[in-house]
């Protein structure tokens, strides 16, 4: 059974020795991929990679962290007990610098880009922070609306200003392709918001962690796990964000996009259904969305 990791970055740095290697082992493991961009030259090298290889896709855009410089320790992407700090450098988003690589054959969506509001750098002042995030995340609309592609969203504890910039490009009758939210971790009505509005929502590595007795749900379930059980499958994709958010049992590893897999039976069990309906319906799902064929 085919299946697609519709969200990782295997193009960064974390692969450095052994990207290849990597790609292979997914690709014979039968998981295809897209590599996602997250500035300029990060979108340029995964779409560099993507030429390569029949099976992997690439995204350019620059994610909201990448606004400004600052250094932090996600603690939900990583096990509590590692440490694994995450360097962002500045840049101003260029539309005509991404223009031409959104024009790629092998570019299939723009993003990630969106909002965050969970890291600001020390000394900055957030308000202007947050509308310097929400200018950009506009700036990127406006590029998928003109190069008619879908868009992969970023949006951390910025759920409502994320749908009210949804709504405003929608009215406008752009977006034509709508997107997906990437790496959902909110609840079920702000789920049901984004689906209202046409998008897809994406399920990581999260939805298999254990939760934590004071966040335990009566079902038994985390908040994400309960959310998962509720949506439609129709709604759902899959991906891993690797290197970041390894699933359990591997969890504070590398992730690789092959662990998709892993995410896939986390929800099939989660839903009481077939790890194939899984895969059939959001292979399904990504091959219409992304317009790609495997």
């Amino acid at each position: 059974m085919k299946l697609i990791d519709t969200h990782c970055h295997v193009h960064f740095n974390a692969y450095k020795q052994d990207m290849d290697e990597v790609i292979r082992r997914s690709l014979e493991k039968g998981v295809f991929l897209i590599t996602v961009g997250t500035q300029a030259d990060t979108s340029r090298r995964g779409l560099e990679v993507a030429e390569r290889y029949e099976g992997v896709w690439a995204t350019v855009g620059l994610h909201p962290s990448h606004l400004c410089e600052q250094s932090f320790v996600d603690d939900e992407e990583v096990d509590p007990s590692q440490t694994q700090i995450i360097k962002t450098r500045c840049e101003v988003f260029d539309p005509k610098v991404y223009l031409p690589l959104a024009q790629h054959s092998k570019c299939v969506a723009i993003g990630e880009c969106g909002l965050d509001y969970y890291h600001f750098p020390e000394g900055c002042d957030p308000e202007a922070e947050k509308e310097r995030q929400r200018q950009t995340c506009r700036a990127h609309f406006e590029l998928a609306s003109k190069v008619g592609l879908p868009v992969v969203i970023h949006s951390r504890n910025a759920h409502k200003e994320q749908l009210g910039i949804i709504k405003e490009f929608l009215d406008q009758n752009q977006l034509q392709r709508r997107g997906v939210i990437h790496c959902f971790t909110g609840t079920l009505e702000e789920a049901q918001a984004y689906l209202d509005s046409g998008f897809l929502i994406s399920v990581t590595g999260i939805v298999t962690f254990s939760p934590r007795k004071k966040d335990q749900l009566e079902s038994g379930l985390s908040l994400l796990q309960e959310v998962v059980r509720q949506l439609p499958l129709e709604s759902l994709m899959v991906e891993t964000d690797a290197p970041y958010i390894c699933p359990e049992p591997f969890r504070g590893q590398r992730n690789e996009p092959w662990q998709v897999i892993t995410i896939a039976k986390k929800i099939a069990e989660i839903k009481g259904i077939s790890f194939e309906e899984v895969a059939e319906v959001t292979n399904t799902n990504a091959k219409r969305l992304f317009g790609i064929s495997f």
